[in-house]
């Protein structure tokens, strides 16, 4: 049975909790009223008449279930609380609430009376304690449109420029101009500008700044550096008389600003486009990046200017470009054309050739330099000038001076080396921006394929050169690429890369069956059914003595020959794509004095690691091997130097820049990686194999590079073995 009893006690006491709060409310309200004495005089009724009072909400007396009772808790704690919310809604006044986006001042008429202790009795028509917690407040807050503007952060844009601004933000809401057809540029517009509040970056009050006439002026210079003006058009501030104009030219400029610094990062042309054997990496400009870097400088012509290589060769080519352009036109005598004069050297059968005349020479001695300006004899010297001019002309050598020859040299000569100046400048843009190792003095290798040489750099300054024989014309053209080398073999065994194997090696055989063992190489069939040729370490070996690795996709790689008679020629492309170098053990020396200084090594000390096992030394830190075309550059004496387009790849380019316009230029050719697969081949009869290889045996590409792989044990003889020296 329920206990009636207990339900009316705990009844009871929230009734008396209820009673109590009614009062203590009551009596708050009373005690907010002024402590002064009744207004009575007819200007304070008046004033007190003309004051809004919030009318009482209609709201229902409350029940036990509005009030939570909690376990052991003081049901008084939260009168004070709710005596104070009474102040402010029952007891205020319209002079009491503040004004919208107002902050009222603390002064002695604003400041609540201090009332705690002022005895009042309760008003009759005291609103009820629940009528104070009632949503009245609502009333005093502000209208949602004033509400918005006190959110809205108040605008940073000048007065004069804001209707720039207005438009500008129409136009990145809307569709952006066709110049910005990159979709990283076009996010990193959109943020750049909505980030300082659309206001215009190249103009205050209509008028252009100190930094839009500088970018104007770099733009207007871009031939300069060997780029071309008219990719940049500039806008013209001061015809753009209205906001919708001041707001296209703005975003003008900004679109041909970061055309420019890309194309003076990356080039006009993207080096896929030229042939399929180049490689280099990637170092794209952020266009958000660049937005920053331009708008912050103090001088943003400067800036600008940055996004073009800084290095050497590229300033000294640049600043012969500048000396060439500046040249006064001289009108030159042209040489008529005629019979071809052709110098015949001395024979035991014709000990005392005739040697030819003819008026022209005089005027092609001066032409081309040689001595004696006033001799018509078409001798020896004069023969050879013409030969060097036809090869740097990239035309057949003959020395014979035909009629093509002669327009050759009549051809304006500043116009051609201009020519050659713009594309070698371009194919400084490809390059990595830090050509060598910084943790080593910067160092790293330069092979340049025009001038058959090779160069290694550090501090800033050359280290060591030699000639180097390159791949020949063609397929087997030594590609262009920057990787790093990472260790160097001594003693190395040949694997002879498949396009040597299938297309000469295997043809051979067919004719000659012992024609790889007359030359020492060593044949064998993989289980897959290809075939593998070899050769051990020794002197005639066609590696040489030293091979020096960068792994890369077009197995190529440097190394000494046993051919050294090459080297005396003065056109060395007759390799297969390999880089052939004419003193190995001095460049060893070098490159390991460089990773590893205190190892103290030297020409003799390398010769002495000669023998028949590999050694591989590796690089503690790997240098950079950057192998360019450079068919115009300066060297040390400051002279302008021309080497012949042996592979073609100038007038490929002089071929794009002139006859394509447009971003297109930029667009990268996607190719076909090359194929190392080697097809299963029959080997003709009698040709014996001389080892089968295993299956665990390495891939060619690491057998190609060796780096510690175990190598084919040939059939008969001792094991090569393979040091490796770190």
């Amino acid at each position: 049975m329920r206990d009636f009893n207990k339900s009316r006690s705990g009844f009871d006491r929230v009734l008396l909790a209820v009673a109590a709060t009614f009062l203590t409310v009551s009596t708050g309200a009373v005690i907010a009223q002024p402590s002064a004495s009744p207004r009575d005089s007819v200007s304070e009724l008046a004033i007190d008449a003309a004051v809004p009072r919030p009318e009482p909400a209609n709201v229902p007396p409350p029940t036990a279930s509005d009030i939570k009772i909690e376990t052991n808790t003081d049901t008084t704690a939260s009168v004070p609380d709710a005596s104070k919310a009474t102040e402010k809604t029952v007891g205020a006044t319209s002079a009491d609430v503040p004004k919208v986006a107002e902050t009222p001042k603390a002064t002695d008429e604003t400041k609540p009376a201090n009332t705690a202790t002022a005895p009042a009795a309760p008003e009759p028509a005291a609103v009820p304690a629940a009528t104070a917690v009632a949503p009245a407040a609502p009333a005093a807050e502000p209208p949602k449109d004033v509400a918005r503007d006190i959110a809205k952060p108040a605008s940073t844009v000048a007065a004069a420029d804001q209707p720039v601004a207005d438009k500008l933000r129409e136009m990145l809401a809307g569709k952006l101009p066709r110049q910005f057809d990159r979709k990283g540029e076009r996010a990193a517009v959109e943020k750049f500008y909505a980030g300082r509040d659309y206001a215009p970056l190249w103009t205050q009050g209509g008028i252009a700044t100190t930094a839009a006439k500088g970018v104007i002026a770099r733009l207007k210079d871009a031939g300069s550096e060997g780029l071309d003006a008219t990719d940049y058009p500039v806008p013209d501030f001061t015809a753009a008389a209205t906001p919708d104009a001041q707001a296209e030219a703005e975003l003008k400029l900004t679109a041909s600003m970061l055309d420019y610094a890309r194309q003076a990062q990356s080039g006009r042309m993207h080096w896929s486009q030229i042939d399929a054997e180049i490689m280099y990496p990637e170092h794209p400009t952020d266009p958000a990046e660049v937005l920053a870097n331009v708008s912050t400088a103090k001088d943003a012509s400067a800036a600008l200017a940055s996004y073009n290589p800084q290095h050497d060769g590229y300033k000294k080519l640049k600043a012969k470009l500048a000396e060439l352009r500046g040249e006064t036109e001289m009108p030159a005598q042209p040489i008529a054309e005629g019979p071809a004069l052709k110098f015949t050297k001395a024979t035991k059968k014709n000990p005392n050739p005739t040697v030819a005349e003819d008026d022209r020479v005089p005027l092609l001695r001066a032409r081309l330099h040689v001595a004696n300006a006033s001799d018509t004899k078409y001798d020896a010297e004069v023969a050879e000038a013409v030969r060097k001019f036809q090869s740097n002309s990239s035309m057949k050598a003959t020395g014979v001076l035909d009629d093509a020859t002669v327009r050759a040299i009549n051809a304006p000569k500043r116009d051609r080396q201009i020519d050659t100046i713009l594309v070698n400048l371009e194919r400084w843009r490809w390059l990595p921006r830090q050509l060598g190792a910084s943790s080593i003095g910067n160092a790293y290798v330069m092979l340049n394929i025009p001038d058959y040489t090779l160069k290694v750099m550090q501090n800033g300054g050359q280290v060591w050169t030699t000639r180097v024989v390159v791949g020949k014309v063609g397929k087997q053209a030594t590609p262009l690429l920057t990787e790093t080398m990472k260790y160097l073999t001594v003693n190395p065994t040949w694997n002879v890369p498949p396009s040597i194997i299938y297309n000469e090696y295997l043809p051979a055989l067919q004719q000659d069956p012992t024609v790889l063992d007359r030359m020492g190489l060593k044949l064998s069939r993989k289980a897959d059914g290809s075939i593998h040729v070899s050769q051990p370490p020794g002197d005639d070996n066609a590696l040489g003595r030293i091979r020096f690795n960068f792994p890369n996709k077009f197995l190529v790689y440097q190394h000494d020959t046993p051919n050294k008679n090459f080297f005396a020629r003065d056109e060395r492309a007759l390799s297969h794509g390999c880089m052939r170098v004419q003193y190995p053990d001095q460049y060893a020396s070098v490159l390991l004095n460089i990773t590893m200084p205190n190892e103290r090594y030297t020409p003799e000390k390398v010769r002495g690691m000669y023998g028949k096992s590999e050694i591989d030394v590796k690089f503690p830190t790997p240098i950079p091997v950057n192998i360019t075309y450079q068919t115009a550059f300066v060297d040390d004496a400051g002279k302008l130097q021309m080497r012949k387009d042996i592979y073609g790849r100038d007038a490929q380019m002089q071929a794009v820049l002139k006859n394509v316009k447009g971003k297109d230029l930029e667009q990268v050719v996607a190719r076909t990686q090359p194929s190392y697969a080697r097809p299963r081949a029959d080997i003709p009869q009698g040709v014996a194999f001389n080892g089968q290889a295993q299956r665990s045996e390495p891939n060619f590409f690491e057998r190609l590079f060796g780096g510690g792989m175990t190598q084919p044990q040939p059939a008969a003889g001792p094991r090569p073995r393979r040091t490796e020296v770190r």
